[in-house]
């Protein structure tokens, strides 16, 4: 199969769909690849690297959409790439489409067949290719949040960890899967005082068992959320519904009772955002104040941490393309029903439940549009 990897477009978006470790994985599968020129190099991954991985090199985005029989990328195509996908094209690639209908009616246009890597499952249940992704994103929240605490940042003034004599801030994290689970572990590091709530009491038990009376728990309610986030310092909002979009727990009116200068940091944004008042920012201007709280809400963080990311994500997502170019799509998905989960978009037909439901678009059934 020829694979095409286009350098990524999105704002201080740096990270890459293919490293060249993996571009040899492939070519010694038999596989061909092109990479845009440049793709890499912003994080060290040089066009001589590719070369010398066994890719070969195109100038533009153009020519790799226009040659490539699966595209490899990372963040979801923009206005512009929609319009360089062909019919039959399998595109592999973050798409977040229950927060983007206008994306979702450009790839039904394509023709293309749209995987999506946060849609992709395994056997417990997980997202593994999202799961890379929502460990950074849960890292850098602490990390950003309390630089935005800080007085010339809009925040309220306060040290995460405080200092003796002076409490901790507080921290208040709204889901305790992947994103929410590595955000509490580094704001604990940070020696805040943190709570997770999450509507699971099996996960609330296995974070209790993981950090001890360290980390504080409740049991998802409007009440519980409500108290908390009004006391709050930092709110994260790791809230997620695999491919759907994220439910609004945090009301505009408990936005404005919230503390002047609290910070809110908002990871849900890529599917839609959990807060009322949160809305896509990028990492050029990643914050805006709303009722005197600041809103972080940048749609790919990790792009901030562009190198550890792509090597992240290239170690999960390596397998699955493998699976689809030594296969053929049809029989990669028809094999494995992990990776038939991730399809999005197949020739004009929305195959995910979810999508399909948010968006308000008939639902195809996978295994049917397989086989037609």
């Amino acid at each position: 199969m020829l694979i095409g990897v286009p350098k990524e477009v999105k704002t201080h978006e740096y990270r890459v769909g293919l490293i060249p470790g993996n571009v040899r994985e492939l070519v010694h599968h038999g596989h061909k690849v092109v990479v845009e020129a440049g793709a890499g190099a912003e994080i060290g991954f040089d066009d001589v690297a590719y070369e010398a991985a066994g890719a070969g090199i195109l100038r533009g985005a153009a020519e790799v959409f226009g040659t490539a029989e699966l595209i490899v990328k990372v963040k979801e195509p923009q206005p512009h790439e929609v319009a360089l996908l062909r019919e039959g094209q399998v595109l592999f690639t973050y798409l977040h489409l229950a927060a983007d209908k206008t994306l979702a009616q450009g790839l039904i246009r394509s023709g293309a067949i749209s995987v999506a890597y946060e849609t992709v499952t395994d056997g417990r249940g997980g997202l593994p290719l999202l799961a890379p992704m929502s460990e950074v994103a849960g890292r850098m929240a602490v990390q950003v949040g309390a630089h935005c605490l800080e007085k010339e940042q809009g925040g309220i003034g306060v040290l995460l960890g405080g200092v003796p004599g002076v409490p901790a801030a507080k921290v208040v994290i709204l889901g305790g899967g992947v994103a929410g689970t590595n955000a509490a572990r580094m704001a604990m590091g940070m020696e805040a005082y943190v709570t997770v709530i999450d509507k699971s009491l099996p996960r609330l038990y296995e974070l209790d068992l993981q950090f001890g009376a360290q980390l504080h728990t409740l049991f998802s309610t409007i009440e519980n959320i409500e108290r908390e986030v009004v006391a709050a310092d930092l709110v994260i909002g790791a809230v997620l519904i695999p491919g759907a979009t994220a439910p609004k727990l945090v009301s505009h009116e408990l936005v404005r009772a919230m503390k002047p200068g609290a910070v809110i940091v908002d990871i849900s944004i890529d599917q839609g955002g959990c807060c009322e008042t949160s809305r896509p920012t990028t990492h050029a201007a990643p914050t805006y104040i709303a009722d005197g709280v600041v809103h972080y809400c940048v749609t790919n963080m990790p792009g901030a941490v562009a190198r550890t990311s792509t090597v992240a994500l290239n170690n999960a997502t390596l397998p699955f393309v493998l699976a689809i170019a030594d296969r053929g799509w049809q029989q990669a998905l028809a094999q494995d029903p992990h990776l038939r989960d991730g399809l999005n978009i197949c020739r004009g037909q929305v195959t995910h439940p979810a999508v399909a439901r948010d968006l308000d678009f008939p639902l195809a059934a996978p295994e049917r549009v397989l086989v037609d």
